[in-house]
Order: C-alpha cells, then structure tokens, then sequence
C-alpha cells in the first residue's frame, strides 16, 4: 500500500506589533537618523511629497536629510527638476519630474472618479472638447483657477463653474508653475500642463506593480487597504497577489496581512527614534488605512481640528505633541510646542534642541536666540 508523504504546515506568518511596524516605517522614511541623499533623490525615493501647502515640503526634508537648506528645493523646483502637481489622493504632491509624468497617468482613474461627483454641474458639457480647449488654453501661458473658469464659462455658460474648473484638473495634468512653492518667494497659483512645462510628453499608463514596490520601500511593511489608502487608488489586491512570490508578508495585531520586500529594513521594535518635527500632512502620517504604527490610538485626530491641521513631533517615534512657528512684525520668531502626552524631562531637553535646530535652519535665526515654549495653543474641546 502506498504511503502519503507528509507535507509540513506553512509556518504562519510573524506578528508584528504597532512599534514594530513605526521602527521600520520611519528607517525606510529617513527619520531615525538623518542621511546624506540629496534632495530629489530622497522625494524620488519618497514617492513625493505631500505639498498641500507650500512650505511643508522643506520642513519634510529638514527633518530627512543632514545638511538640508530650503534652497535646495527651491532650485530643483526652478530647474523644473521637481513639480507641483495633484497626484495621490487627489492632493498637490511636489514629485520629481520623471514621476510627474507616470504617477499622474496611474492615479487617472481616481480623477474620473472626482469628476463623477460633479456630474450634475456639467450637464451638455463635452469633456474631450473641454479637454483640448483647457490645454491650448494653459499651454498658451500659465494660467490662474479663475481665468481657467472663466474660458471655459465662455463656452458653457449654464455649466458649474466649480465643476469646470475641477474637469480641467481632473482631465490635464496641471502643474504649478515657479514661483509658487519656491521658498522666500511669492506667487499665485498659475497652471499649465506637466508635458507643457517639462518639455516632454507624459509616459503611458505604467502598470501598477513598480509602484507598489516603491510604496513597499517608502512605507512598508503594508497591508493592500494601506496602499489603497495612501494612492487612493482602488482593486490592488490582485496586483499584490501578482507579485506575491517576490514579496515576504507578516501580521499585525490585529491579523491583517501585511507585504513587504525581502531585504528591506525591519529594525529592531527597541531601535532609538529621535524627536523630529513634521509639517501638516506629511505622508509619513498619511501613507496607511492603519495609521497606528506612528499616532497612538489615544491620540487619533489630535494633529489637527476639523479642517486646520498642525505640524506633528514624534517622540519615541509616534505622535507626542503639535506645534506651529511663530512669527511677526517686530517679534521674534518662535516655535511653539503643544505636548499631547506630559514629556519627561529628557524627552522636553530633546524636543527643545530639534526646535532650536529648525528654527535656526528654516528662519536663519541664530542658534542661541532661538525661542522654543511648551504651551497650548489648540483647545481640543475635552
């Protein structure tokens, strides 16, 4: 009688927990220690910065890269080496160039979905016709969201005018133009076509399975939900599932798988993670669906009040405190730092000298006459 060979269980996947998965996230981010990249390589390697505003960029790499200078970005941006331009999540991100023209392709179907949402607005509206009339009207020169309506107004009188501009950003990819993002200067914002801009067409749509290999080595370990999340994209699943032999998974706490990349860094749970001071939306805060391997639960929302959000400090590696820099005519500039938790006192003597450091290196103040207080400035409502 033949005997059946006994074939062994697959061993189950490692659980790792919350300071686990912070530890290795913030290795692959840059901010465990501060490195010598260059500025575009660490936005290449990034995956782009998340640029709602201007300057949060800058600060992004100041707590990233050593030696960081806001003029560093700022000459990428006027090369037209970096650009502004509406990508993941349907949010400004400052990309490389390269990434402009491919990511901008990928996240289009997300953009058709923004624009189903103004449907109503743009009843008798032809969307190829406003599409070729959009760029030829950008590509003549650098145009404002105002004047963008208002051409289009020119030929559909009864449409929304919110709608029409939200299908022309839907439809072309708009970046803005310098001096808008440049730090120390001042601009409106004026749109005019990636392609337009770089002097190159866009690329076709990439697949998206380099992608979600670049979004493992920025942000993993990660669920599919998280990159879903961080794209705002839809049905990776099967993409993940593609590259699943190439890729080495884990569990969270809560059972969740989660893909990573073979070699890429998991540090020790232990690993010291120095204070850093992020801007508003950095990506960091933003790239899961499960945000708590870097915002404790307790302190889920607390970045932020309804639509204003702050600059978050990590401590420990995760959400520990708010602030926001202070300045005004005749007053010196000041950063002020809101703890969420009580610190202990090395923690505050560390937090001080991270603030002491941005303050010196973003509003070239001396060193020694920086100001650094710890005091609320945002009534949570509790």
């Amino acid at each position: 009688m033949a005997v059946k060979k006994k074939t062994s269980a697959a061993a189950p996947a490692a659980v790792l927990s919350p300071r686990a998965l912070g530890r290795a996230t913030l290795e692959r981010q840059l901010l465990l220690r501060r490195t010598a990249m260059s500025a575009e390589d660490a936005v290449r390697h990034l995956v782009g910065l998340q640029a709602q505003n201007t300057k949060p960029p800058y600060f992004q790499l100041l707590a990233r890269l050593e030696g960081f200078e806001p003029a560093h970005l700022a000459t990428l941006m006027e090369s037209r080496r970096v650009v502004r331009i509406v990508t993941l999540r349907s949010t400004l991100h400052t990309h490389t160039a390269d990434d402009a023209l491919t990511l901008r392709p990928l996240v289009q179907e997300a953009r058709d979905r923004e624009l189903r949402i103004f449907r109503k607005g743009l009843v008798g509206v032809d969307l190829d016709r406003l599409r070729d009339l959009g760029r030829a009207y950008v590509e003549e020169a650098p145009r404002t969201p105002k004047e963008i309506r208002e051409r289009l107004l020119t030929e559909w009188p009864d449409a929304d005018p919110q709608a029409l501009g939200t299908a022309a950003r839907c439809l072309l990819p708009l970046v803005q133009t310098t001096p808008r993002g440049v730090w120390g200067k001042s601009g409106q914002v004026a749109l005019t076509t990636a392609e337009h801009w770089l002097g190159r067409p866009s690329e076709p749509v990439p697949a998206p399975d380099s992608t979600v290999l670049r979004y493992l080595a920025a942000f993993g370990p990660a669920s599919v939900k998280d990159m879903q999340s961080w794209a705002g994209l839809a049905r990776l699943r099967e993409v993940f599932e593609r590259l699943r032999p190439q890729l080495v998974t884990f569990r969270d706490e809560n059972g969740v798988e989660l893909f990573d990349l073979p070699d890429a860094p998991r540090p020790d749970e232990d690993t010291p993670a120095p204070p850093r001071f992020l801007p508003e939306f950095d990506n960091v805060l933003l790239g899961h669906a499960d945000r708590t391997r870097v915002i404790p639960a307790p302190l889920k929302g607390r970045n932020g009040v309804g639509n204003q959000a702050y600059g978050s400090v990590l401590v420990d590696g995760f959400l520990a405190a708010i602030w926001r820099l202070e300045a005004g005519p005749g007053t010196p500039t000041t950063v002020t730092v809101q703890e969420l938790r009580p610190f202990t006192a090395a923690e505050r003597d560390e937090v001080t000298d991270e603030a002491v450091a941005l303050r010196s290196a973003m509003t070239e103040a001396a060193t020694e006459d920086a100001d650094v207080r710890f005091a609320p400035f945002v009534d949570f409502g509790d």
